[in-house]
């Protein structure tokens, strides 16, 4: 299986810059392959009778090498793999568009989401991408730092770097063995919740890290005293970078917390049972909204589905309409209602008793 690899790169001043060039470049090429592709479609949906061949990844690489690389020579500064796959991903794009999995895709705004592909399938043989230690080689940057060590003889595929709060992170899959891992358990089934991120049918009991909750007022206060600041200054450049900071550590807090419960979960059991929960629906309700996004319960399957793959455990999804919280384990008996303010569950007709997550 392909195992993904997240790590914070520690480059210099120098390389700072040549990545900035890099995402700088994929940006331009993708923004103008972009308005290239949005004229043609609307030239072609204008005039029916003389329709224009609508260009492949491939025909927008050569275009731009034709009419925007002789322009632009800051284009010669960076890796051609920057604006190459930045124009892939645009292609690819399109056809989820064409095919109405998403929506149009969008101009790509500097400093948002700032990212480049430094090689998609690198090749062993040019070297321009290797793994040593705590370094990686990226193509025209050289030799970057980690503050990680990284697995050693490997063979990255579909490299990505990418700016959050000002710092530079790299992504990469390598190939990797399922590891049987010994399991203390056979089943174990697990119950989400927004009070207690998950409750174990063994009994335990984990506390969800709230990140969100904790620092929501020191957020805010961010944000009030940057309301007043002229936008592009230097102090409201600083405060954004504040705000930035402050989102990804509240986003790295319940990742941490989420990356301990599913290796738990993964190593120790050789069956996981969980509820197909509807995300989106609890998302919409506004008195729950922000308690589920701070629990991160996408995220928690998302984890648990690959790591179940690696860790040689079988993940089961309990259909999201089967009442396990109604429905009484000693006779069978199904309640007709149970509000959220009950958290014990009381069985009318054997008069069994228990704790509403641990009974589900």
């Amino acid at each position: 299986m392909l195992l993904g690899y997240h790590t914070e790169l520690h480059p210099n001043n120098q390389q700072k810059t040549l990545l900035a060039k890099h995402a700088g470049v994929a940006r331009h090429a993708y923004n103008w392959g972009l308005w290239l592709t949005r004229n043609i479609l609307n030239h072609n949906s204008n005039n029916p009778g003389s329709k224009l061949k609508f260009p492949t990844a491939i025909d927008l690489h050569k275009l731009l090498i034709a009419m925007v690389k002789p322009k632009n020579c800051w284009y010669y500064e960076v890796s051609k793999t920057a604006p190459q796959y930045a124009l892939r991903y645009l292609s690819n794009a399109w056809k989820r568009c064409f095919s109405k999995v998403s929506g149009q895709p969008k101009f790509k705004k500097k400093g948002k989401d700032d990212s480049f592909p430094a090689e998609c399938y690198a090749n062993t043989l040019d070297g321009s991408i290797s793994v040593s230690f705590n370094h990686i080689k990226l193509p025209r940057i050289g030799w970057v730092k980690t503050y990680e060590i990284l697995p050693d003889n490997v063979i990255p595929k579909s490299v990505t770097i990418n700016r959050k709060a000002d710092r530079w992170f790299i992504s990469f899959k390598v190939e990797t063995t399922t590891i049987i891992t010994e399991k203390s358990a056979d089943v174990v089934g697990v119950d989400l919740g927004v009070k207690t991120l998950a409750t174990l049918s063994t009994g335990e009991i984990f506390e969800g890290a709230k990140s969100y909750k904790k620092l929501e007022s020191k957020l805010s206060r961010l944000q009030y005293l940057n309301r007043h600041k002229t936008k592009f200054s230097n102090n409201w450049k600083k405060a954004q970078l504040k705000i930035a900071q402050l989102h990804n550590t509240i986003a790295n807090i319940r990742k941490d917390t989420l990356h301990k419960l599913t290796t738990y979960l993964a190593k120790n059991h050789s069956q996981i049972v969980i509820e197909d929960l509807n995300v989106s629906g609890m998302m919409a309700e506004p008195k729950l909204a922000k308690a589920v996004a701070d629990m991160g319960f996408y995220e928690f399957r998302r984890q648990l589905d690959y790591k179940c793959e690696l860790y040689g455990s079988e993940l089961i999804i309990v259909d999201r309409w089967f009442p396990s919280s109604k429905t009484c384990s000693r006779c069978g008996t199904v309640k007709e209602s149970l509000s959220l303010s009950e958290r014990v569950f009381n069985c009318e007709h054997c008069n069994f008793s228990c704790d509403r997550d641990l009974f589900a």
